[in-house]
Formats: C-alpha cells, structure tokens, sequence
C-alpha cells in the first residue's frame, strides 16, 4: 500500500513525534511505501517529500503577532496547506492518508484538497490529545481543573475560562476554530479515529464520535526496546549495597498539568522535609514550616539515602528550585534537577532508577514515558487519570495514587520504597511482559494495515 502520513512537526519533538516515526519504521518494515506531509522547521528531518511541506508558522509566541484578520484565520484554514497538499497527492496517489497532530499549523483545510473528491481515499486520524473535543487539547480550564465542560459542542467555554494559555485572546481564536470546524463538517471527513487508550475512546465516544473510533495502544520500536534492555540495570538493589543511592524519577516536560509540583512537595513530605514558609497542598493541608519534622515519632519516612531526580526543562523549574531552596540543604542534595536529556543518557537514568513517577494532572493519553520505563523493567507509581492506569497495573507494574493528592503520593512513595528485593523482581518481570505483549512495532503495524484494509472496503 501507499500510505502518507501527515503531521505538522518533522523533527522529534515530542510524543506524537515519536509515535510518527516508527509507524513509518513499522510500516516500511512491512513492505509499504510511506510518503510525508508536514511544516518546514529547521530541525527537520530530511524527505524526498518536504517539497510540498507547508511554510513554518508558530501559535506559540506573543499573541500580537495576530495582528490582523487574515494572518489568525491562518490558524483555523491554510489554503497554502490545501494547494500543497493537493499536488503532493497528485504525485503521491496514496491509498490510506493517516493524518496525527495536524491542527493549528496544517489545518484540517486539507481534507478539502480536489484530488479527494475526486477519488476515495481513506483517512485515519490518532489522537494524541484531546483537540477533537477541547478547544484547549488538555481539557483542563484555565483554572487548572479537569473539565468536561465542550463536551456539548459549545466552545464558547474556552473563551469563557480563559482555557488557553492563560490568554482570553488565544482561547477566543481556539474557539472559533472549534466551532468553525464543527460547521465545515471537517471531522465527518475522517473514516476512523485511533485512541491510544481505552479512556481516550471512551471521551471520543462521549464526544459524538460513537463508530467511529478504535483503541490500539501505543507501541515501541524495536531500536527503542533494545535500548531499553541494553541500559536497564537489573541488579538496582546490589547497587544500593555497594552505595549508589536509590531514587524516584521524573522525566518530561516541567509543568503544572504533569503535576511535578506535587511531585515535589509529596517527596519532601515523605523524605520528612518541608518548605521554611509553608506551602498548601490540593487539599488544602499547609506543609510544616520548619526545616525538618523527622522528631514526629506517629510518621513514617524515607530512608534518608533516597532521592528524586527530575530530568527535563519547561515553566515551572524555578518553582521547582524555590520549593527546593525553600526545605533547606537536605532537600538541595536530595532533589536533583538534571535538565533535558535524550537517547541514551535519558534511558540510563530510566533504567537505573527505582521507579518512575507519572504524576500527572490533566487526563494523559498513553505517555510514551511509562512504556518506554516499563521497557526498562522500571515500575511506575502513576496518577489515576486518563490513561495511565492502564500502564500502571497495582502492585504488578507499579502503584497508583490519586492525581493531584500530595497525601496519596506523598504514601505511593513510602510503599515503593519499602518494596523488597524479591517483590521488586517479580515487579521487574510484569513489567517486560507487558511491553512484551501489547507493545510490539510489527503486531501494531499489522493490526493497523487491516483496519485501512477495513476503511477501504
């Protein structure tokens, strides 16, 4: 088959980027021939097809820089996409177009190219957030709370909540390309939609998109599960006996939604340290202000040689460093923050570490974090919300807590940290079995040729 797959980034960027990727490494290894459509980056990777990406634009900086009409509307329909995108498919003649992260920089304005109504071509759509229901992608407001509130297809919410990057002017431009794309109908344009998980199925199907929708979890590729086994490091607790020291970690992007502030403070609270100006948790209970509370004889806390370590970078480092700062010098040689890592520096310290700590806030999808630690037989402690329970199998692969509770994960901690050795193992093994049986490139690449199969027929 000829397949294009679309995607507004060329570079790896994030998780929908990797995801892109090997799908392409999957379905080449099948035997297919895969052709691209993206946005011009310096960062991209070279393509025959790059010809036809679209010119870069970026949502992301000063909203002033929507300063008239024709340039915002850019963001809701890109005729340049649809011309682009056109003359690819006139040399390309794809069987199966299978569009990812499209909005905002692409447009769905491509689903509008001639050649399509001229000829059937199927469209698959992965949903790697949550843009097809939340205006924001996140479904969380702009008061931080989980939200629910654009199911009913009014996204005047986002402007109302200010949902959008904190900005009331940004959030009225989501809404109207929302509430644009529900009028043009773009979305009954697409044959089949994947969800990573069975949560993501389940709010699409909320959504008004019932019948159409199919969960296939994300997948490793075979480089990335070598990796993981060639840097995983199997005899964690020998080491603590040799005097390496133990630790949590936290990788990904240093923000709110991915609740590495309640990470922080659950970990001084159970290293039995706390902030010297006090600091409230979700619900409302003031950390102590002094710098240590270990006296307190009715706590249990951690060992005094285990850490956390945060690898990664984004908007909330200088809290991080605050709420650090603020606990006292125990805290500063306990809490490390190594900033952005990649490749194999990165899956060295996924493999070294103990368990790894998704503490998510928003409902994430699958986060290619938690396969890529499971890969590594690292065990997660994860937040109950979106997807990632379905990671995060108690006792088995990890234990759960509830998402934002600074309490519950302050004692999914505790609990990790008193796993034995022999359990720890047994935790090991669960962890390879499951990336083993539901993480596979080529079972995810042919499970996914039958369903274009499907859409062709």
């Amino acid at each position: 088959m000829r397949i294009l797959l679309v995607n507004k980034y060329f570079y790896r960027k994030g998780g929908a980027e990797t995801y892109f990727f090997a799908l392409s490494e999957g379905l080449r290894a099948l035997g297919h021939e895969v052709a691209f459509f993206s946005m011009q980056h310096p960062n991209n990777e070279s393509s025959y097809w790059s010809k036809y990406f679209v010119s870069e634009k970026d949502y992301v900086g000063d909203i002033s820089a929507f300063k008239k009409v024709q340039e915002a509307s850019t963001l809701i329909y890109s005729f340049e996409a649809r011309r682009k995108f056109e003359a690819l498919l006139e040399e390309f003649k794809p069987d199966v177009i299978h569009m990812n992260n499209v909005h905002r920089q692409l447009t769905l304005s491509i689903l509008d190219a001639p050649y399509l109504k001229k000829h059937h071509v199927p469209v698959v759509y992965t949903a790697h957030d949550y843009i097809l229901l939340c205006p924001a992608y996140t479904m969380v407001n702009g008061r931080g709370e989980v939200c629910d509130a654009c199911l009913d297809k009014h996204f005047i919410h986002a402007t109302k909540n200010v949902c959008v990057k904190g900005s009331r002017a940004k959030s009225a431009l989501a809404s109207m390309e929302a509430e644009f794309l529900k009028l043009h109908h773009s979305y009954d344009k697409i044959d089949l939609i994947i969800a990573p998980s069975e949560f993501m199925k389940s709010k699409l199907e909320e959504g008004g998109f019932a019948g159409k929708v199919v969960a296939l979890q994300n997948f490793l590729t075979d480089s990335q599960m070598e990796m993981a086994r060639k840097v995983s490091n199997t005899h964690k607790f020998e080491d603590a006996v040799d005097g390496k020291r133990p630790y949590f970690l936290f990788f990904g992007r240093l923000s709110k939604e991915k609740g590495i502030l309640t990470l922080v403070r659950a970990f001084l609270k159970a290293a039995g340290l706390a902030a010297s100006h006090g600091s409230a948790d979700r619900n409302g209970a003031v950390c102590c202000a002094t710098e240590s509370f270990k006296s307190a004889h009715d706590e249990t806390f951690l060992p005094s040689n285990w850490d956390l370590r945060i690898v990664g970078d984004g908007p909330e480092r200088s809290e991080i460093e605050r709420l650090v700062a603020d606990a006292g010098s125990e805290a500063a040689s306990r809490i490390q923050l190594l900033g952005y890592k990649s490749g194999e520096d990165l899956q060295r310290e996924v493999g070294n570490a103990r368990f790894s700590v998704l503490s998510s806030e928003w409902r994430e999808n699958m986060p290619y974090s938690g396969l890529e630690s499971l890969a590594a037989q690292t065990p997660i402690i994860g937040a109950k919300i979106g997807g990632i329970p379905e990671l995060v199998e108690e006792s088995r692969t990890g234990f759960t807590f509830e998402s934002g509770n600074i309490a519950d994960l302050k004692d999914g901690l505790l609990k990790a940290a008193a796993v034995d050795e022999d359990i720890y193992g047994t935790m090991q093994r669960w962890c390879i079995e499951y990336v083993t049986t539901r993480c596979g490139q080529q079972t995810y690449a042919e499970q996914l040729v039958e369903r274009y199969v499907g859409c062709r027929n």
